[in-house]
């Protein structure tokens, strides 16, 4: 009986780690369709995340629908919530402009900081010192990333700097929205969040669209290899708002947080053999660092999160709001 049951929790944990890399991998299929659109010269982060709100409001927005159930959380709540959200996205997929698939990857852990500041000041979430102590040495890690990008030890891209400096003000966004749907999440499930988050995300892209990429949108020229690009981008991230929840509710954060963390690993196999470019030293030093504070932020968590579990499905994507109050009154975990 008890080789059955080691056996069988074996086997779970087997599945857990092969779910976990494809969630992995779905953040580096995002990262890779980004650059290479934009080594296609295709310009349109805003369009990018349209077919991804577009997926969300249809599929979690029939199940409401379906649900017949009225709103827990106002809907007005929601349009800020979707606007950070599409600014979010905007500034990290922007970023692929100017800086490296493997900078930009690494420094959407800033996210982590920034909502540690939010939850602090507007939900009054306590936090232990060795989260903090692991949030300080991750920063110590991405500080390493910026040196290596302003040219100390060679970066990749035409404007590094420039390009990290929009992942870091995306990841504020980020925390931002992620902050605001612990809020709404608190009076509601996972399915009335999301869909609101992709009907009023499409609906916040569509009016800044028509405003900034307009013209662009009407100059590109849409090849089968630009479309099939918008398709694997607009699916990827679809796949990650769906499966993070699972790997959160059967294994905890701390483990989806080390999952998560080799998909910086996954950019820099995708910079080397097919961009064919070398990675300095600096960063696998800062990916290593930055390893270290996740575990640090990680090592109080509890073994398993509450059932009603948010994913933000953002291209940022590390955060865990705990303490030991939140947990003993049911709060949710979030991913950024």
């Amino acid at each position: 009986m008890n080789n059955w049951w080691n056996s069988k929790e074996v086997l779970r944990l087997l599945f857990l780690l092969f779910l976990g890399q494809v969630v992995s991998f779905t953040l580096a299929v995002t990262a890779f369709c980004s650059s290479l659109l934009v080594d296609l010269g295709v310009d349109l982060p805003l369009t990018q995340s349209f077919f991804t709100y577009a997926l969300l409001a249809l599929v979690f927005g029939c199940i409401l629908l379906f649900r017949r159930q009225k709103l827990a959380v106002p809907w007005y709540w929601y349009i800020p919530l979707g606007f950070v959200d599409v600014q979010g996205n905007y500034l990290v997929i922007k970023a692929f402009q100017y800086s490296s698939i493997t900078s930009v990857t690494i420094l959407d852990c800033w996210t982590i900081p920034w909502v540690m500041i939010l939850t602090w000041i507007f939900l009054r979430t306590r936090y232990s010192l060795w989260q903090f102590l692991g949030a300080a040495v991750c920063v110590v890690g991405l500080c390493l990333v910026l040196l290596s990008d302003a040219g100390v030890a060679g970066g990749g891209g035409d404007k590094p700097l420039l390009g990290d400096l929009l992942v870091i003000i995306g990841t504020i966004c980020y925390a931002m929205s992620n902050v605001g749907e612990e809020f709404c999440v608190k009076k509601k499930d996972l399915v009335e969040v999301v869909s609101m988050l992709g009907v009023f995300g499409l609906l916040v892209s569509i009016c800044e669209i028509s405003i900034f990429e307009r013209k662009t949108l009407e100059e590109v020229k849409w090849t089968a290899e630009i479309i099939s690009l918008f398709a694997g981008f607009a699916l990827s991230t679809f796949m990650f708002y769906c499966l993070v929840p699972f790997v959160l509710k059967m294994s905890g954060a701390t483990m989806f947080n080390l999952s998560i963390l080799t998909s910086d690993m996954w950019a820099v196999v995708i910079r080397i053999f097919f961009y064919h470019q070398q990675v300095d030293w600096i960063y696998y030093l800062a990916f290593g660092v930055v390893a270290i504070g996740l575990i640090l932020y990680s090592i109080t968590e509890k073994d398993h999160v509450p059932t009603t579990t948010l994913a933000d499905g953002s291209l940022n994507i590390q955060y865990e709001a705990l303490s030991e109050e939140n947990a003993s009154s049911g709060n949710e975990v979030l991913v950024a």
